[in-house]
């Protein structure tokens, strides 16, 4: 699965997962809009949620900007959109935040979703804190994975949200 990121760059150089992602020839960089490929694009604004069903494209794309600029105009961008269900994030800046994942943890997300859990450790495997987030979400996204479409990931989904609330 080839793996593609709008990158708008306005967040530390240092601690940015597309940009080391891109180091390790892992992820294609792109600047614009018009220059990102067609693929399932992850987008928390997106109707739909990101399922096994979606396992027949061959690229996902990801928008890595600012959690503070990620607005929904910022994800306008040909292909087919779909929300990552319910993930922890593992990543120094926002560990154990519910939707709050950074590039790569969306990536492996949804690799784990898509059935390329060996793609998602790869990738993974370059950050120190990798690990950590297959560990902390090993239930959701084998239970996601296990999933016919859509439908089921968001009950799915309701069902970790629902403990959550209690």
């Amino acid at each position: 699965m080839e793996l593609h990121v709008r990158y708008e760059g306005d967040d530390d150089p240092e601690k940015c997962t597309a940009r080391k992602l891109a180091r390790f020839d892992l992820a294609e960089l792109h600047r614009s809009a018009g220059a990102t490929p067609y693929g399932v694009v992850l987008n928390p604004h997106a109707e739909v949620a990101l399922s096994p069903a979606d396992a027949d494209h061959n690229r996902l794309v990801a928008l890595d900007c600012s959690w503070e600029t990620a607005e929904k105009a910022m994800f306008e961008m040909p292909g087919d959109h779909r929300a990552l269900p319910f993930l922890v994030a593992a990543n120094p800046v926002n560990y154990g935040q519910p939707f709050q994942l950074n590039t790569v943890e969306a990536f492996a997300g949804a690799l784990c979703i898509l059935g390329e859990r060996e793609h998602a450790e790869e990738i993974l495997a370059k950050f120190t804190w990798g690990h950590t987030f297959l560990e902390l979400n090993e239930e959701p996204l084998r239970r996601y994975a296990e999933c016919e479409d859509s439908t089921e990931v968001v009950e799915v989904q309701q069902e970790y949200l629902d403990a959550g609330s209690e």
